[in-house]
């Protein structure tokens, strides 16, 4: 599609490409709840796995929420390798510290400042059936390294839905209680990930978190964007897997912090995520706005992998960004030609393979 296929798309909407500062600026605003929790919480913040997808909007959401605050002394500081400068060119952007460090050279781990609260994002999904080995590493090694270093924080883990097995499309999803799946390698060590953490806890009576979050979608990223590109493009929309869970990013982040205040020895388990939705619902809305009619591929399964979120909607309220919203600004964004992260999510994928 060329520049004036996607501008006629376009058409009258509200919505816009958005550079990527402006896209940070928007997902990182602190709500309320956040704004509550840092005042709360004594201690300076890491957040480990900083330059990736929400790395940077949870790192920047911390540091706004503690200046708004009046207290600018603690530390925010975002680490990671910093393959690519511009997420922390971004991250110093907001006044976040920045220290580069590979997370599986444990040595290196041990030298990383302590902190009160800490927030891990470090993982590895996309193209782990080609690179078993390193995933392995990055989902259950590195976990080893930073429980040991900090086992005097408050840890709030990053997971993933995919930890459980498919659940009925027509039910409410998997639960916390729900027992685990170990569908394919990706999930295996997403698994692994949680059981060393939770080894590690009840050797030092770490408190932590297992946040096991499905599907967090921005402008630039998610599984919105994948089937709002597939429907601007005119591609079909694969079926298969028919019900998701998704939540938009400011939403996830805030979450993420306000967890600190719930973390437990053994780790509590809790997901996070917005309510069930249909793929082909989302596709025809998609198609609504962005006046193309969807295709479709595939046909919807009886079993899906979505969760149940009640609990986590319980402790921090309903998400502040509802379905028609999310789409009116992703469909906004690539009509426009925005720039997009180029990873799919591939969330249609039912064997587990990434």
């Amino acid at each position: 599609m060329d520049a004036a296929d996607k501008k006629k798309a376009f058409g009258a909407m509200s919505g816009r490409a958005r550079n990527d500062r402006e896209i940070e600026d928007l997902l990182s605003e602190p709500t309320s709840g956040v704004m509550d929790a840092v005042a709360r919480l004594e201690g300076d913040f890491l957040v480990l796995g900083a330059s990736g997808k929400m790395g940077v909007t949870l790192a920047a959401m911390l540091r706004r929420a503690l200046d708004a605050s009046g207290r600018k002394g603690v530390r925010v500081i975002g680490v990671a390798r910093f393959r690519d400068a511009a997420a922390r060119e971004a991250l110093e952007g907001f006044g976040v510290e920045t220290i580069a460090c590979d997370l599986a050279d444990y040595e290196a781990v041990m030298r990383l400042p302590p902190a009160r609260n800490v927030q891990y994002l470090a993982g590895q999904k996309f193209g782990t059936d080609g690179a078993p080995g390193e995933t392995w590493i990055e989902n259950t090694v590195v976990p080893s390294h930073v429980a040991r270093r900090f086992r005097d924080s408050r840890i709030v883990v990053f997971s993933t839905g995919c930890v459980y097995p498919f659940s009925p499309a027509d039910g409410p999803g998997a639960a916390e209680d729900s027992p685990l799946g170990f569908l394919g390698e990706y999930a295996t060590t997403c698994i692994g990930r949680e059981r060393v953490f939770t080894h590690y806890g009840r050797e030092y009576g770490t408190s932590s978190l297992l946040f096991r979050l499905n599907y967090s979608v921005e402008f630039r990223y998610g599984v919105l964007v994948d089937i709002g590109r597939r429907v601007l493009d005119e591609q079909p929309v694969d079926l298969s897997m028919g019900v998701i869970n998704v939540i938009w990013q400011r939403d996830a982040c805030a979450r993420a912090v306000q967890s600190f205040l719930h973390v437990a020895s053994p780790p509590r388990k809790l997901n996070v995520s917005g309510d069930k939705i249909s793929v082909r619902e989302v596709a025809e809305k998609f198609g609504a706005v962005l006046g193309r009619r969807p295709t479709y591929v595939g046909t919807p399964q009886p079993t899906a992998w979505h969760v149940d979120p009640r609990e986590s909607i319980r402790l921090f309220g309903p998400v502040t960004v509802s379905l028609d919203t999310m789409i009116d600004w992703v469909a906004g964004h690539l009509a426009a030609g925005g720039r997009l992260l180029g990873k799919p999510t591939h969330f249609e994928v039912r064997d587990g393979k990434f």
